[in-house]
């Protein structure tokens, strides 16, 4: 076993450690916004195992799948911000008794 082998499988320990630890504050965190902050931190710890993953297999083929976790470790951080700040995640612009029909619609067939 080289050195570099030994040291991915001690960074993926580490690593493992680190997203017991914010799974931890996930859920026993005080606030919101700590369980949420624990939840990118995942993400990011997830894309740097599988990068870590990928190295000591020596392939490409992971790399899509980092990409995908980083996206949606980004949407679920943003839509659960959004949801803290105003208290819900998709809005609706339009007004209960207005649908922008003006119901003046002619058929010129």
């Amino acid at each position: 076993m080289s050195i570099l082998h030994m040291a991915m499988t001690i960074t993926l320990v580490l690593l493992s450690l680190a997203i017991a630890g914010c799974m931890y504050r996930v859920l026993k965190g005080p606030s919101m916004t700590d369980r949420i902050t624990a939840l990118d931190t995942i993400g990011v710890n997830l894309i740097a195992m599988i990068a870590v993953l990928s190295m000591m297999l020596d392939t490409q083929a992971f790399l899509e799948v980092m990409l995908l976790v980083a996206i949606l470790a980004f949407i679920g951080t943003v839509a659960f911000a959004k949801y803290i700040e105003r208290g819900v995640v998709i809005e609706h612009e339009y007004e209960s008794g207005d649908d922008g029909d003006d119901g003046d619609r002619t058929d010129d067939r």
